[in-house]
This record gives C-alpha cells, structure tokens and sequence, in this order.
C-alpha cells in the first residue's frame, strides 16, 4: 500500500501530459535518472486484486454520471459522487483512478463504515478541450465489480 501512495503523484503528473491536444506522444523526454528511480505502476488487475483483498461489502452510487452542460474553455469544474456503504463490512476505497490528468480525484480515505456515505470529487480543467468531452474514473474498492466507474460531460465553449 506504502509503494501505491507514492506512486500516485507520479501517475497523476504523467496523466497531465497525456491531456495536452496538441502533444504527440513522442514529445514526452524521460531522463535516464528519473526512469532509474521511477516505481513501477500496479496494473489494473494488481488494483482490484489489492481492492478485494479486504472483506467485500456492497455499495450504491448517488449517481454514475453527471453533465456539466456548457462551460467555459478554461474553467475548473468539481462534482461530488456520493457512495454509501450498502453492505456489511467497512467500505475501503484504495484507489480512484481519472482516465486523464485534466481531471483529479479527491475521496475518503477512511474506511466508511456500514450505512454510511463517503464522498468521490473529480475536478476537472477545461483548458485543453474543445466542444463535447466525456470523461471517466475507475473506482478501486473492496466490491466484488471492480473497478466501479463514474463520468462526466462537458460542452466545452470558447
């Protein structure tokens, strides 16, 4: 769990650059001394296998997909996901990947115990898009469907 923390900054600086429209793919210059110290990502599969270690509860979404109609090119926009622990055991989120690094996740990192509700915020920078975007994030956590996924809408204006 130790290495998957220090792992996500990385992830998250790395997904940054993968938003960029008009970088291509070839442009991102890796030293050799960063890659030396670089800690390997967990796969997908190394994530829900980490998720489902734990005692598996069930979960209900406040919703699963969310528009933010039209906004601005430029805008910062934030939506909060609620989750409530529907099951029996305590709810443990270990990860809430975004698809991008325009959008950054926020949730609770405590366990939520049975009947209770967390919170999943993905904020998201409008600055590099244009027109209608979709995007998503994959929610890690100890249930048996994982990863879970959650998505908004934009109509990005100029």
């Amino acid at each position: 769990m130790k290495n998957l923390l220090k792992i996500v900054p990385l992830v998250v600086a790395l997904s940054l650059v993968a938003c960029k429209k008009d970088q291509k793919a070839d442009q991102l210059i890796v030293s050799d001394e960063t890659a030396a110290t670089a800690p390997v990502v967990a796969s997908p599969d190394e994530m829900v296998k980490e998720a489902q270690a734990k005692p598996l509860t069930t979960v209900a979404l406040s919703e699963s997909n969310f528009e933010f109609g039209k906004i601005k090119k430029g805008d910062h926009k934030e939506h909060t996901y609620e989750i409530t622990n529907t099951g029996t055991n305590p709810l443990i989120i270990s990860q809430v990947k975004p698809g991008c690094g325009c959008t950054v996740p926020d949730y609770t990192k405590e366990p939520i115990m049975p009947g209770q509700k967390g919170k999943i915020t993905l904020k998201f920078d409008s600055s590099s898009f244009d027109g209608m975007v979709n995007k998503q994030a994959e929610i890690y956590a100890n249930v048996e469907k994982a990863p879970m996924v959650i998505s908004f809408t934009a109509d990005i204006q100029p």
